[in-house]
């Protein structure tokens, strides 16, 4: 049986940085744990740009299809600042979501106890947080038609398209209700069904949905509005939150900040089953490219690390090692080991980039 395939597209910035510690835990799943993965790298962004004069080759995009899991670091940097919008570092990364049919991004917000305090909420308020936020991410007002600036009445008016099909929300309230299955058994779908006709057809398709293929696992629905105040009033009542890409796009934002640090957060962009039964999968910490710390050793990589944990959960069904690689950085958090970005009044170890990857390597020994 063939090996489960990895392409590791690191990019610009911090990427390169923060993706040698994931490949340095690649390898060690492969010494320790018998977890051997076929490995392929090539460039996005900028520096793909740089080679090939375009953010993401031909070649490479034919790669992504094949593998059974990409993994980017990070895209862009002032360096390509000027170069015209359609060879911008960042359409590599949305020709990927867009010709892998991502529709389905799973957004984490855990709090590790010992970052509650970098959170700006109370600490009993987020402390031991972990709530999932499954946003949809290939269709709703980003994309919808007609878009754009137009003249009418002898002024501009700008005009962007809420636009869902019943297929489309049916396939990410799936997504959603089978990751609650494996977490929570507990799903909040979030629109605006009291004013938008979209919302209303929303909610209608989670709920049918629901009833006829998953009537374990519990359902309520919220205004987006209110869903935004109760993550910051109690975010733990909630476990999956499924919602659409405008909103998800605000609230996945907002219940990042409620872990103190972006430098901690991970996340997954899923699609439809191959043949082989696995989803079409990209996985990218949230961070972008940090150009202002490139190359300095400062970079946190724990994100990149993180998103290396969802990947062996959700595309090589081994929960229990993404498990195993998950509390081994809350272990070496938990003794001090900080990275600059999360260097508190509290103090800690300062550690650089390669030695907090290699603090976690010997977590992980420590776990056999």
């Amino acid at each position: 049986m063939a090996n489960p395939s990895i392409l590791i597209l690191a990019g610009d910035g911090i990427g390169p940085e923060v993706m040698a510690e994931v490949k340095k835990i690649i390898s060690w799943y492969g010494d320790k744990r018998g977890l051997v993965f076929d490995v392929s790298e090539d460039l996005v962004g900028g520096a793909a740009y740089d080679v090939h004069g375009k953010p993401l080759a031909d070649e490479t995009m034919a790669k992504a299809q094949e593998v059974d899991a990409v993994l980017l670091g990070a895209v862009g940097g002032p360096k390509y600042d000027n170069l015209d919008f359609s060879v911008k570092p960042e359409r590599g990364l949305l020709r990927l979501r867009k010709e892998m049919d991502l529709f389905s991004n799973l957004r984490p917000a855990q709090c590790f106890d010992a970052l509650a305090d970098f959170s700006s909420l109370k600490k009993d308020v987020v402390a031991g947080l972990d709530i999932m936020i499954v946003r949809e991410l290939t269709s709703g007002v980003y994309f919808g038609t007609p878009r754009g600036i137009f003249e009418e009445n002898g002024e501009r008016v700008g005009i962007n398209t809420q636009r869902y099909t019943e297929s489309e929300i049916e396939r990410v309230a799936r997504s959603a209700f089978e990751l609650a299955k494996r977490r929570g058994n507990k799903v909040c779908s979030m629109e605006k069904a009291n004013v938008m006709e979209s919302g209303i057809l929303w909610r209608e398709v989670v709920q049918r949905i629901h009833d006829e293929e998953y009537p374990e696992v519990e359902l309520s629905h919220m205004y987006a509005d209110n869903g935004a105040m109760q993550l910051v009033r109690w975010p733990k009542q909630f476990d999956v939150i499924v919602t659409d890409n405008l909103f998800g796009d605000i609230l996945s934002d907002c219940a990042a900040m409620l872990t103190g640090s972006l430098g901690m957060l991970p996340s997954a962009s899923l699609g439809a089953p191959m043949e082989n039964g696995r989803p079409k999968a990209m996985y990218e910490p949230v961070h972008g490219s940090a150009p202002d710390i490139a190359g300095q050793g400062k970079a946190n990589p724990i994100a990149c690390i993180l998103s290396f944990a969802m990947a062996l959960r959700y595309s090589f069904d081994q929960g229990d090692e993404a498990s195993r690689l998950e509390k081994a950085i809350e272990k070496v958090l938990a003794e001090g080991v900080r990275t600059a970005d999360l260097m508190g009044p509290e103090g800690g170890t300062a550690v650089s980039t390669v030695e907090m990857g290699a603090k976690i390597i010997e977590a992980l020994d420590a776990s056999l």
